[in-house]
């Protein structure tokens, strides 16, 4: 059984670590660096660095933050934000970056999936689906979650593993902050339906919620990020709770 993966994540404005609920109501949550430091010291599996207003700003991710910190980290790296063409990509692998994630770009281009697995194998390409349950269904939004599209979020799902993306960060805007779970419902669908690795992202508040998407989907890792942030849960507390109730985890 592949162990599963607890994931922090970063999402940067203005050079910030910040959080909000829903994707709005966003707050101070620290420096990115200092975080990714004690994060990859607690024993995180990976890091998630999201440019989460660069993509509505029409501009690049913040290169200089990410060799900041990719300087001060050894674990798995991904960053997302601003990625629009193989350019891109490239620039985010010189800086540090293990692997990146797309959302906007690919939702509008999806064939640019296909030319970075190609150029850099689908390991590096980590496709980052934002949900939302509109009129009762689960529909992809873009542009930080302002823009509904028309893609059905289990067909979009099927499709970037068909076009070679080597891995799925589902968020749930519905739950995204709300500290009450992971969307199980989609998160599992999703995770039944494709055969690369799906993380589960959205509305994780206590260690019980990730006993739950872990035991009751085929998600292969869960980020989360307040509750890491504000230290309402450490990474050794989640996953010394994890290995008491049988779940396979990485040890660090």
């Amino acid at each position: 059984m592949l162990k599963k993966r607890i994931i922090p994540c970063l999402d940067i404005q203005n050079g910030r670590t910040v959080k909000g609920v829903n994707f709005v109501d966003i707050i101070d949550a620290g420096d990115p660096i200092e975080l990714a430091k004690r994060y990859v010291k607690e024993g995180a599996d990976e890091l998630v660095f999201l440019d989460i207003t660069a993509t509505i700003e029409k501009r690049k991710t913040l290169v200089a933050l990410v060799e900041r910190v990719a300087a001060q980290i050894n674990i798995p790296f991904t960053v997302g934000g601003g990625i629009n063409s193989i350019e891109d990509v490239g620039a985010i692998i010189r800086a540090g970056a293990d692997k990146v994630s797309l959302n906007s770009s690919v939702v509008q281009n999806p064939e640019l999936i296909t030319q970075i697995a190609e150029q850099y194998g689908s390991q590096c390409i980590v496709v980052a689906i934002d949900t939302k349950l509109i009129d009762g269904v689960w529909t992809v939004v873009i542009h930080g979650g302002r823009t509904p599209t028309p893609l059905k979020t289990l067909d979009w799902a099927e499709r970037v593993a068909e076009l070679g993306a080597g891995e799925i960060l589902l968020t749930s805007m519905n739950n995204d902050g709300t500290k009450n779970g992971f969307a199980l419902e989609i998160t599992d669908q999703v995770s039944s339906l494709i055969n690369i690795p799906v993380i589960a992202s959205g509305g994780a508040g206590i260690p019980k919620h990730f006993k739950t998407i872990f035991t009751e989907s085929k998600a292969s890792a869960a980020l989360a990020a307040s509750i890491f942030h504000f230290g309402e849960l450490s990474i050794p507390e989640l996953k010394q709770y994890l290995k008491d109730h049988k779940i396979a985890i990485r040890c660090n």
